[in-house]
């Protein structure tokens, strides 16, 4: 598994890449990351990659020629995803995530300033994707949580693979909350059901605690969500304690 990312800002990378989990899986030769720099594919002296565009407005334009030459010359597999990382793309997601880590190379091409001439869009990415609905200066950011979310799903990047499976978005809800040490922190207890050893009794709790997270925090993703009669019945659980005030959190 490769990733080719394709920017103008090469050098931003570096450090993340180069710490914790990620940096480890590159040495293990998991997967590889290449950076390339878009400039390098521009066709006039000056390695000019944008234009103002036309019918007036402000900004600049990642113009085509130089996008295209990039992903031409950097494609390797013929069914890679050539994606086009920009706030009117489809919203990434822990399923797209898992997806993408099923594919042999992934392309991810970095929109800055007013974006990128649609053509890219319209006749060369497989995807047009955005990490949220908000704007950043560049697409840089979003290459990273891509990479960092996708890589996530390589055997063997995780030490402990069950533990990808237990994370929030996997099951379709929020994870339930986590404690460690101490059991007592300025006054404020761990949940005394953790404590019980009795573990049909605790993951009763976590499914609940992870339903009232996402009721709380998140309720359009049980929008569609296939519940259990358990978690039908805990729902209603956890309305009746709404109503009656009652927050404990055992």
């Amino acid at each position: 598994m490769r990733f080719d990312i394709i920017t103008i800002f090469p050098e931003i990378f570096e450090s993340y890449f180069s710490k914790g989990i990620l940096e480890k899986a590159l040495k293990k030769g998991l997967f590889e990351i290449n950076i390339h720099n878009l400039r390098d594919y521009a066709q006039d002296k000056h390695h000019q990659v944008d234009d103002r565009p036309f019918g007036g407005s402000k900004g600049m334009v990642f113009k085509p020629e130089p996008v295209f030459l990039a992903v031409e010359a950097v494609k390797k597999e013929k069914d890679a995803l050539i994606c086009l990382l920009s706030p009117k793309g489809k919203c990434f997601d822990s399923k797209m995530a898992e997806r993408f880590s099923e594919c042999s190379q992934i392309i991810l091409i970095c929109g800055r300033y007013e974006g990128v001439d649609e053509r890219v869009a319209q006749n060369l990415a497989t995807d047009e994707i955005s990490i949220g609905d908000f704007v950043l200066t560049g697409g840089e950011l979003a290459a990273m949580v891509i990479v960092d979310s996708v890589s996530r799903f390589f055997p063997g990047v995780v030490g402990r693979s069950e533990s990808v499976k237990q994370d929030s978005f996997s099951s379709g809800l929020l994870d339930y909350p986590q404690f460690t040490r101490p059991r007592s922190f300025r006054g404020f207890k761990v949940p005394e059901v953790l404590f019980s050893g009795n573990h049909e009794k605790i993951e009763r709790w976590r499914r609940k605690k992870a339903l009232e997270k996402t009721m709380d925090l998140r309720p359009d993703l049980l929008k569609g969500l296939e519940l259990s009669e358990q978690d039908k019945a805990l729902i209603e659980e956890l309305r009746n304690e709404m109503k009656g005030g009652n927050n404990e959190s055992h």
